[in-house]
């Protein structure tokens, strides 16, 4: 097996007349922290859309450990209104049956841009039941409730989950009454509790101020280290990208237009035109 975790071939997602992501192909290898970024609107979240089966993308393949999990060509009445390149390059492989709970079992696991924690649940029971995705319970165990011992182990993983994170002194609180910071890093936990081996993260730093940000950033290599997951994430604050980011993409409507070291991407002119406009010449 190759080091390579995820694997974007060509994504194209295309709704009626609007191309949101044009052919992006992208690569994020064991261990590393990539991040995504480009202005609004660029087609971040669309992408992560289409790699966790909430989109079926118009065209392309996402692979996930060198294994094909989505793949898909313009077809039917998108056939005709097709923008995209390569129409005809994945026409032999259709594979289209992701779900979000399905691409999660397989071991990819997101967080979303607006925190979407269970209102009504605490902190605990919010981690719980992401722990529950692989539980080898089914109705026969919990008709005859013979299954008490994988769910005491459960409660024990969730609660060292929660001790690790430092959010175990809030387990009994409701998740959203906790400060924003600290839900994020619950949602975060409750991400890793189904045991992912790639984390994506939405912009976990929105609304954070400098500091939170810096401790965001350190906590996000904490979690690659002690849980040996690889991340990529979406990010606006480009202190946080730079500096912990191993490798960076950048996308503006929809397209790729840079990729490399925070150092190559920083001192590239077209994400500096992309970010802050292209100073047209006096005549």
């Amino acid at each position: 097996m190759s080091d390579n975790v995820l694997r974007l071939s060509d994504i194209t997602m295309q709704f009626g007349g609007v191309v949101a992501v044009d052919n992006l192909s992208l690569e994020v290898n064991e261990g590393q922290i990539v991040a995504l970024i480009g202005p609004n609107g660029a087609g971040k979240t669309t992408a992560f859309n289409c790699i966790t089966g909430v989109y079926e993308p118009t065209n392309g393949q996402v692979s996930f450990y060198d294994k094909v999990i989505v793949s898909n060509y313009p077809h039917g009445k998108m056939k005709k209104l097709y923008k995209g390149s390569n129409a005809d390059k994945y026409v032999h492989e259709k594979i289209l049956n992701p779900t979000p709970d399905k691409i999660t079992r397989k071991g990819i696991a997101r967080t979303f841009q607006n925190i979407r924690l269970w209102k009504s649940m605490t902190v605990f029971e919010n981690v719980l039941t992401a722990k529950h995705l692989h539980a080898k319970q089914n109705i026969f165990t919990s008709t005859f409730r013979i299954s008490h011992a994988e769910e005491r182990r459960m409660r024990e993983e969730t609660a060292l989950l929660l001790e690790e994170q430092d959010l175990l002194r809030f387990r009994d609180e409701l998740a959203t009454s906790l400060p924003y910071g600290l839900q994020r890093r619950l949602e975060i936990a409750r991400a890793l509790a189904t045991s992912p081996k790639l984390l994506l993260l939405d912009e976990p730093a929105a609304g954070m101020n400098p500091q939170e940000t810096q401790e965001l950033g350190e906590f996000i290599v904490q979690i690659r280290e002690k849980y040996g997951v690889t991340i990529l994430m979406i990010e606006h604050h480009m202190d946080l990208v730079m500096q912990f980011s191993d490798q960076i993409y950048v996308i503006d409507f929809g397209e790729l237009i840079s990729h490399g070291t925070p150092a190559v991407v920083q001192a590239d002119q077209r994400v500096i035109d992309a970010y802050l406009g292209v100073v047209e010449e006096d005549a």
